[in-house]
């Protein structure tokens, strides 16, 4: 329950941060690409930490590992109201990427491992529920700025202090278990991860692709379309609501009948459903279900491949495949809008929905040549 929580607040705190500060440099006529790159720092700052992540956790451990990452975001965010240089906010930026980075691999991993395997896909998905929810409730601050732009960030400082002295004072001080060397380990681990489990590490690329194209890209496709900029703000969080509604079921399912199953059939369900955005044009409620509906069935894909690679991987190396599911979001996350944007630069609109919808279907057939040889974790 306290990851869990933990979770809530690092999803309220991106959520938060990025309209806010998108509609703060906005207001004082910071173009929108200096708006864009600067908002990648976030990204770089996840990046640093991810690279460094798994050694800290082998020294610091679990608790010490989501202090830290939970302290670099208590710092960092009461000062954006205080300092307005873009030079100092980039820092911050930095501070807050890497600090979400310790608590999403410290938080995720812990919960992989204190998680039976029969129960393993369900307390994922509430994991992943609770970031979506977090990240859901966040912009809802925008409405605390006309009491004063420091206001939501002083409030969201002090949620994550509490959620700070309740992993202080409640969890135990504990780090990764030291299992038996494998054979082919050590310096060549990461090339043993992606050999024994390539496919669940792919579903993390996938999911930031989407995540990124979908924020970045599609207001421009709506646009593009005829949608209005308040119709493009409504049709967002519909990916949200459907990630909420199925990320339960789906983890269930993943328990019952496998996770590879429930991957495959997921992927081609929202494969198609993105296939099919370019034949709703601009009808809004033709888009609002399939947003809804591919939400719902993609939306659980980091959640699930981490479940699955947990399946299938020995538990000394879960660590190692946490950072590379990390470093896959982060790179699909960057990937995204840059591609979409010159896909759309090039040629037609739709091909981004095209490409996109495409990429669900390819990961499903690759599932086909995917034998894994599971251990009992």
């Amino acid at each position: 329950m306290i990851l869990i929580l933990v979770i809530v607040i690092s999803g309220l705190s991106q959520g938060l941060l990025l309209p806010v500060l998108s509609i703060f440099m906005e207001e004082r006529g910071i173009s929108s690409s200096v708006n864009g790159m600067h908002a990648a720092a976030l990204y770089i700052g996840s990046f640093a930490m991810s690279i460094v992540a798994e050694r800290l956790l082998g020294v610091a451990g679990f608790k010490k590992l989501l202090l830290g990452g939970l302290a670099l975001v208590i710092i960092a965010l009461p000062a954006f109201p205080l300092i307005s240089d873009l030079k100092f906010w980039l820092v911050l930026r930095l501070l807050v990427g890497a600090g979400d980075s310790a608590i999403h691999f410290a938080s995720q991993l812990w919960m992989l491992l204190i998680s039976p395997p029969g129960q393993r896909g369900r307390n994922i998905s509430i994991y992943g529920m609770s970031y979506g929810l977090g990240f859901s409730i966040g912009p809802l601050g925008i409405r605390l700025l006309p009491y004063g732009e420091w206001l939501p960030f002083f409030l969201l400082s002090c949620l994550t202090a509490m959620m700070a002295l309740l992993v202080y004072n409640q969890m135990p001080d504990t780090r990764p278990e030291k299992a038996e060397p494998i054979e082919g380990a050590g310096k060549q681990k990461y090339s043993l991860i992606y050999r024994l489990a390539w496919f669940a590490l792919l579903p993390s690329l996938l999911y930031g692709y989407m995540e990124a194209v979908m924020n970045t890209n599609f207001p421009i496709y709506g646009l593009r379309t005829g949608l209005s900029s308040g119709q493009i703000s409504t049709l967002l969080p519909f990916f949200g609501v459907g990630g909420l509604i199925l990320q339960l079921p789906l983890g269930y399912l993943s328990d019952r009948y496998g996770r590879k199953i429930v991957l495959m059939s997921a992927g081609v369900g929202g494969g198609l459903m993105f296939l099919a955005v370019p034949l709703c044009g601009n009808s809004f409620m033709g888009l609002a279900l399939l947003f809804m509906g591919a939400g719902g069935l993609v939306g659980s894909f980091f959640s699930l491949g981490l479940a699955y690679a947990a399946d299938i991987l020995p538990r000394n190396l879960l660590p190692a495949a946490n950072v590379i599911a990390s470093f896959h979001f982060n790179l699909g996350s960057i990937v995204g809008p840059n591609l979409g944007g010159a896909i759309m630069d090039v040629g037609s609109a739709s091909l981004l929905f095209i490409i996109l919808g495409s990429s669900y279907l390819v990961f499903t057939a690759s599932g086909i040549l995917f034998r894994p040889k599971l251990t009992k974790n």
